[in-house]
């Protein structure tokens, strides 16, 4: 059985879907679990749910991963409340879909600006105390659609992409420190964001899947906590695909 009972994990955008799975199972694993979203209410709603039927204390801090500013804020609340993160899971990210041609450069920036700029911000800020206690997991949450695209994401499959480039290049800078960097790279998951793609393209997109059937948040947190524990001690670098087989 895995126990993080001594860690402290930060999960972004863990107010719903893969965010909250996770956030749950690092919590029944015994980790003291940060809550972020950017509905302060939203994000201590859920740490008080997860601490009630998991039975640990777990905290919240309201995050916008798009701003600099609120990043600032809410790293200075979690060093003064809880202290350094050992487990980082980047999961929050946004969508603006639409046709490249018809794509406004907003469009673009924003999805950069959250899905990627963030994730730099907030990895940068957290790593520091990892590398003082010379222990750490980063785990980001990448994409399918970042390996074999997908129409209308031309900003969201960059990011996507950008984060297993990121992946890589960082594992091989903080291996010396006894830290891993991985990804998960989930296919078609049952969340909110998959909740309003039209019936007619959900049945295409099931066709593809060798399984014959979308995954679950679950399924994505199984491997976010195998990554986050010392039984994926000697795995950095990597990318862990979730899809069925779609991939």
């Amino acid at each position: 059985m895995i126990n993080l009972s001594d860690k402290v994990a930060l999960v972004t955008g863990s107010t719903r879907g893969i965010g909250k799975a996770t956030a749950y199972k690092l919590a029944q694993a015994g980790a003291k679990v940060i809550i972020t979203g950017r509905s302060e209410d939203r994000a201590k709603a859920i740490a008080q749910e997860i601490s009630s039927q998991v039975g640990v204390q777990t905290f919240w801090a309201e995050l916008d991963i798009g701003s600099a500013e609120s990043i600032d804020r809410a790293v200075r609340k979690i060093n003064e409340e809880v202290g350094d993160v050992d487990i980082l899971v980047n999961n929050a990210g946004i969508t603006r879909d639409t046709l490249f041609v018809r794509m406004k450069l907003e469009d673009w920036e924003e999805v950069l600006r959250v899905n990627l700029t963030g994730t730099f911000l907030i990895t940068q800020k957290l790593v520091k105390g990892m590398m003082k206690k010379r222990w750490g997991r980063i785990i980001n949450i990448s994409s399918v659609v970042a390996f074999i695209g997908n129409v209308g994401q031309t900003n969201y499959a960059s990011t996507k992409a950008g984060l297993v480039g990121f992946t890589k290049t960082l594992a091989k800078e903080l291996a010396s420190r006894n830290i891993t960097v991985n990804a998960v790279a989930p296919g078609f998951i049952e969340t909110d964001m998959t909740d309003t793609i039209p019936q007619d393209i959900r049945q295409k997109f099931l066709e593809q899947i060798p399984m014959g059937r979308f995954g679950s948040a679950e399924d994505v947190a199984n491997v976010v906590l195998f990554l986050a524990s010392d039984l994926a001690s000697y795995v950095t670098g990597e990318v862990v695909h979730v899809n069925g087989g779609l991939l």
